[in-house]
């Protein structure tokens, strides 16, 4: 579990506090900015949007890390975490949906997936996200889980050539090694895409690469997002020494 609660100045007038979800209640507030996010803002066609938040069959088997402003209490960040024994009792992690994961067999039992992870637009300024790694590492650490993976999604509101053009841009110098390839079931068709885009590369994946994370292969397609999704795999002693003093507190 996380410390009770982590506070860190957000505005001058705000600080912003992040914590687990306790119960249903709070698990519904990061369903609906979830929603806002991916739906209203995204136009994500969400099995659940009637009900105007975001649910799967994954849900009640995650851990909700969620960041509140401490002015009015809302909601405004939050990551969803699946660790592996959880994971089993599910049978399969959500990446397994758009990646073959069979070359992860030798590491499976020690591998914590993140996702659903969205920030209110009125807080996408740094610390939020922030807060929400910092909440993320200290769930790592004090659960003894060594590998962090994830979907790490592109948008593709121009077709694809922006996420073909960030690929190329990333994938040679943070290249997993072969025992950590994946495949993706839909893959985005790169050799149809321009990749020669100058492209900046989306804020969430910049963090996980600068973190020392690996790109596991070429980007999948995700048709209800519409998004080109990258797996990511972080193991926590790939961290550098600089962001294990900033997150981990070593």
């Amino acid at each position: 579990m996380l410390p009770e609660l982590h506070r860190h100045p957000e505005k001058a007038r705000n600080r912003i506090i992040t914590s687990l979800a306790r119960s249903k209640a709070e698990v519904h507030e990061a369903q609906r900015l979830r929603f806002q996010v991916f739906g209203e803002e995204m136009g994500a066609r969400l099995a659940s949007a009637a009900e105007e938040i975001d649910r799967d069959r994954f849900d009640d088997y995650c851990d909700h890390l969620l960041v509140r402003d401490d002015a009015d209490g809302k909601v405004v960040g939050t990551y969803r975490i699946l660790p592996p024994a959880q994971a089993a009792h599910m049978g399969g992690y959500y990446s397994e949906g758009e990646f073959d994961l069979d070359r992860l067999a030798h590491i499976r039992g020690q591998l914590v997936e993140v996702g659903r992870s969205c920030v209110h637009k009125d807080y996408r300024k740094g610390a939020v996200i922030t807060q929400l790694w910092g909440g993320l590492a200290g769930y790592m650490i004090r659960n003894g889980h060594e590998y962090l993976i994830g979907c790490a999604s592109i948008g593709m509101g121009d077709g694809g050539h922006y996420a073909a053009s960030v690929y190329h841009k990333i994938h040679a110098q943070h290249a997993a090694p072969p025992e950590y390839r994946v495949f993706p079931h839909s893959p985005l068709p790169l050799a149809k895409l321009d990749n020669s885009l100058d492209a900046e590369i989306p804020p969430l994946i910049k963090g996980y690469l600068r973190l020392g994370a690996y790109v596991c292969g070429e980007p999948a397609w995700d048709p209800d997002f519409n998004t080109a999704d990258l797996f990511i795999l972080l193991p926590l002693s790939h961290i550098s020494r600089k962001y294990a003093r900033h997150f981990l507190g070593e």
